[in-house]
């Protein structure tokens, strides 16, 4: 899908992280079943977890416990998870499928590529090389600035740290917070159906482009930059 907004051949392109590059979706859901299985509770069902992952703690925790962040008990939960999580990082996560292809391809047309999440530098610094990202241009996390997205912000300072204006930049994401700030920030924005989601449909989130594969965006990538070179 695509909406009427003209195709701007990007510089740069950004992503989210969890749900957009990365599936780590089974090891957030391993860390959150622990607590319920220490407090002898059967386990959530993945699939109940799955949609929540690009939320993280307030996500899983929610799904699992049925808790909100000003909940009593939210916080100690968080911070079991939280441990949980670090110590169990990438057992399961991966690269999703087609994606370590799109950013050969991206490196190969000469444009540049980073990482902006809402994920804490803590668990972002840890999971990176190790699921085969540490050749990102830049990461910048969660609390990288003091503001998470949909605040602008961190998509700002990952402009800045690359070196190209935000308007020739794209942002990828699978959660309308990713939309919403590539959109402030004055980006191309792209909702990736690969991903998690959350509980909204994407095609609602108003993205410039939607699309359901790392091919397809590859693809788009690469019309983009041959309508700009026949124009040029």
């Amino acid at each position: 899908m695509t909406n009427s907004r003209s195709l701007t051949a990007p510089r740069a392109i950004l992503f989210d992280l969890d749900g957009t590059l990365a599936d780590t979706a089974p090891d957030l859901a391993a860390a959150v079943n622990s607590l319920r299985a220490a407090r002898g509770l059967d386990l959530t069902p993945y699939e109940l977890l799955r949609p929540t992952a690009s939320a993280g703690a307030r996500g899983m925790i929610g799904a699992a416990f049925g808790l909100l962040p000003h909940d009593d008990g939210f916080e100690e939960l968080k911070t079991s998870f939280l441990d949980n999580y670090e110590a169990a990082i990438a057992v399961h996560s991966r690269l999703f499928d087609g994606v370590a292809e799109l950013l050969a391809g991206l490196e190969a047309a000469g444009l540049s590529w980073g990482i902006v999440t809402n994920k804490p530098a803590r668990f972002t610094d840890a999971l990176v090389p190790l699921i085969g990202l540490g050749h990102a241009g830049c990461v910048v996390s969660g609390d990288t600035t003091p503001y998470p997205k949909p605040h602008p912000e961190p998509l700002l300072e990952a402009a800045r740290r690359i070196g190209i204006p935000p308007e020739q930049c794209w942002y990828v994401g699978d959660d309308l917070r990713d939309i919403q700030a590539g959109a402030a920030a004055g980006m191309l924005t792209v909702a990736c159906a690969w991903g998690y989601c959350g509980t909204t449909e994407p095609a609602t989130w108003n993205a410039d482009h939607l699309l359901d594969s790392p091919q397809a965006l590859l693809q788009l990538v690469q019309s983009a930059l041959s309508d700009a070179t026949m124009a040029a």
